[in-house]
């Protein structure tokens, strides 16, 4: 029973209420304490007599009765209580420092045994004044326990938000899908705020229309497009109230708006953009910034309600959150300007010679279908495919230094003009080198028209001494260049090309590389080459493939 009852006291508690008995005991008397319960935790006797644990605990009934178990006032004096037929009983409620509903707590009960001794009669003003001491320390220490307690427990929930704000903007890097870093921010989130379900919407293009969904969640939540437009409209009309978030519950009053029966409680606060977004769910804070999303939460567990201390960290994650959409967002923009950018300039190459029309974009969708297949025999990942397809497409960016006379020339080339179109490898490569992000695809330029036997330009490199993207790319540009016509020839058929390749396979032509270029399925390649360009990428297209190629160089 004693060691039951003892649980009901942190080890510090325990520690002085037996030195108060210790000290008590010397007296010949009998020192007791029980907890709210009025179960015996400490009995310490002095001797001279043997204390009734049974009237004990009655007598501590009586004293928390007396004050009113579990709701005590909160007084400025502490009462000591005297019981048994000779006033030999002493009792004071050791009472909590925490107050519920502005009431203290009492926690338990110290009383004294004074026994029927006489000559202690005289001493019960001494002993109801240590009692008294004892109860004002009591609470004084409990308190001291419960700040240390709270401001432990703000301390480890502030550092769990540094750290979870210190994993988002770890985490915030614009290659990365705007689904999977909102995922890690929700269940980030859930880890530290404990609700029944936690989402974040954004306005979605579904079947043609626009509307909000949800684009990351945890939890159990239900939130249908025309549920998320109507809590949109509502936390706007909170913002323009100056609020920071919609919070809204039954704690305190009733629902301010109407939800369905399974919320409980619910939080939503606002991503803000910078710009307006092109929709007619945007709507600008008086901030003059658009509310370009949403982030909720319901039903919080091990509190009654969202409170401020939520609020703000709600606000946190939202924000960091719109701030990677927009950086997202940002950076695909300068993807798409950057490919851009590139195609204009490989078309403008092409366009000095009208029978190469098309011929950089073909290039660089044959290297990549080669290196496709590649990956299936070799470790080959996505951005060395990506970089393989860039170098294709400006593998002939150094004739933008070759004189237009030269590129259009109908008849054979005199040595000196050969001489100067050997030079676009060295003049693209000499380009890119200056940029530092197409460095890593600088080899291929270089090297397209190097070959196995060492007769190729400008460094006549032989075998393994020739990068990959290098004998990949001269792959590519030899099979479209022999099946289109030029100046000089008609366009050969595929099979013809495909003969030459063959013939070229060690002298040439990588052998390997070659090998696996002749047996894929060559048919299929070239339907979607004659379907032309804005069919050989199929729903993705050029744009948005160029884009992801491009990606892999400014991360």
């Amino acid at each position: 029973m004693l060691d039951t009852a003892r649980k009901s006291f942190s080890p510090s508690q325990l520690r002085e209420l037996e030195k108060f008995g210790g000290r008590i005991e010397k007296f010949g008397v009998s020192f007791a304490v029980c907890n709210a319960d009025s179960e015996l935790a400490l009995l310490c006797e002095g001797g001279e007599f043997k204390s009734s644990a049974e009237q004990l605990t009655k007598w501590s009934r009586q004293a928390l009765d007396q004050s009113g178990l579990d709701t005590c006032p909160d007084q400025a004096d502490t009462p000591v209580r005297r019981f048994g037929d000779t006033n030999s009983i002493l009792a004071v409620v050791l009472k909590s420092a925490r107050l519920d509903n502005g009431r203290q707590r009492c926690v338990a009960t110290a009383l004294i045994d004074l026994g029927d001794a006489d000559s202690i009669q005289t001493d019960h003003e001494c002993f109801a004044e240590m009692l008294r001491l004892l109860a004002e320390k009591f609470q004084a220490e409990t308190k001291a326990e419960e700040q240390i307690e709270k401001v432990s427990t703000e301390l480890s929930q502030t550092y769990e938000e540094l750290v979870l704000l210190h994993k988002l903007g770890t985490n915030m890097k614009v290659t990365e899908a705007d689904s999977n870093f909102l995922q890690m921010a929700c269940d980030s989130l859930t880890e530290i705020v404990f609700v029944d379900g936690i989402a974040i919407l954004l306005e979605k293009i579904i079947d043609g229309t626009q509307r909000w969904g949800i684009a990351a969640g945890s939890g159990l939540i239900d939130m249908d497009d025309q549920m998320a437009a109507i809590l949109h409209s509502r936390l706007i009309e909170e913002i323009n109230n100056g609020k920071e978030a919609l919070l809204d519950s039954e704690v305190d009053s009733a629902f301010k708006y109407d939800w369905p029966d399974r919320i409980k409680n619910i939080i939503a606060v606002p991503l803000f953009g910078k710009e307006k977004a092109e929709s007619h769910f945007a709507a600008a804070s008086p901030n003059g910034n658009c509310v370009m999303g949403v982030m909720v939460a319901v039903n919080r567990i091990g509190k009654q309600d969202f409170d401020s201390t939520d609020i703000k960290l709600f606000n946190s994650v939202a924000g960091g959150s719109a701030v990677f959409i927009e950086n997202g967002r940002l950076f695909n923009d300068l993807k798409d300007l950057f490919i851009g950018s590139l195609k204009a300039l490989t078309s403008s190459i092409d366009a000095k010679d009208k029978y190469t029309h098309g011929h950089s974009e073909r290039v660089a969708f044959i290297s990549r279908w080669i290196a496709e297949r590649l990956c299936d025999k070799e470790p080959l990942d996505e951005e060395q495919i990506h970089r393989i397809y860039l170098a294709g497409l400006l593998h002939d960016i150094g004739k933008i230094g070759i004189d237009e006379s030269v590129l259009r020339k109908d008849g054979k080339l005199t040595e000196q003009e050969l001489g100067c179109i050997k030079k676009h490898p060295s003049i693209g490569a000499g380009i890119l080198r200056e940029i530092k992000q197409m460095r890593d695809i600088v080899p291929g330029v270089l090297c397209h028209h190097e070959r196995i036997d060492g007769r190729g330009y400008p460094d006549g490199l032989t075998g393994e001494q020739i990068p990959l993207t290098g004998k990949i790319i001269g792959l590519a540009d030899s099979f479209d260049a022999m099946t289109s016509k030029r100046t000089y020839r008609d366009a050969m058929t595929v099979e013809r090309a495909l003969d030459e390749i063959e013939k070229g396979l060690g002298t040439q032509f990588d052998e390997k590389l070659g090998r696996l270029f002749l047996d894929s399925d060559i048919s299929r390649l070239w339907n979607m080459i004659r379907d032309g360009i804005g069919e050989i990428y199929g729903e993705r297209g050029p744009e948005e493939y160029g884009a992801a190629a491009v990606g892999t160089l400014i991360r």
